[in-house]
């Protein structure tokens, strides 16, 4: 999926000048990275919105258009709004093709509905990690990394090295000998109907002992003095 964004040169820098650029319906960022020097942007606030709504915007070589030239380059930060969601501000790093990127790229998960722990055993399904930190070069970037779930019992669980990566591409933390869990499946919590009618039972109990008690001690008081 070949995802295209276009911005402009942006002359006017500092916080009023980036909230008068929002309020006209752009958004401030900056490029940078690579043999150039960095360059302050503005984007269509409309048009980033939709593309920033699309998985593959996160985890894809995006092709910037800036003043008629493309250059090739990876999202690598963002600011939103804390109630309205929209985007702040936005950082583009541009991508050399002979040089490897690091990346966090999704991972896809499959088969969770027909998992024996699941479908026999009723198991859960946790999801420890939802996304995994990569390195490759730009042509073998994946926008997501399949996680098959459909051999998994109960107590079963996935990690890194259990995932089929394609070619040319490098997951970080395995590399540095750290094997994480990706995915379990448990036994679900079960509460055991006996022991809420004992307590119920029990509660009834002290209740008629505790009206018992009340119903002999006001007869006794009511009983004329001999």
């Amino acid at each position: 999926m070949k995802i295209e964004i276009t911005a402009n040169a942006r002359e006017l820098k500092g916080t009023g000048a980036s909230r008068r650029l929002r309020h006209s319906g752009k958004t401030p960022g900056i490029l940078y990275g690579g043999k150039n020097e960095a360059k302050s942007i503005e984007l269509d606030s409309k048009d980033l919105s939709m593309q920033f709504k699309h998985e593959a915007f996160h985890a894809s070589i995006l092709s910037l258009n800036l003043d008629g030239k493309s250059e090739k380059v990876l999202l690598r930060d963002f600011q939103l709004h804390p109630v309205r969601n929209n985007i702040l501000h936005i950082d583009f790093q541009r991508v050399n093709e002979n040089e490897k990127i690091h990346v966090k790229v999704p991972f896809h998960f499959i088969n969770e509905d027909t998992a024996p722990g699941v479908k026999i055993g009723g198991g859960l399904i946790s999801h420890i990690l939802t996304e995994v930190d990569i390195s490759c070069l730009p042509k073998d970037l994946p926008q997501y990394l399949e996680v098959d779930l459909g051999a998994l019992e109960i107590g079963d669980s996935i990690h890194l090295s259990g995932i089929k990566v394609p070619d040319g591409v490098e997951l970080t933390s395995l590399s540095h000998g750290n094997d994480s869990t990706i995915t379990t499946i448990s036994k679900p919590k079960v509460v055991k109907d006996d022991e809420v009618v004992t307590e119920e039972a029990s509660a009834d109990g002290e209740a008629s002992a505790d009206g018992e008690a009340s119903a002999d001690g006001e007869a006794s008081a009511d009983e004329p003095k001999e």
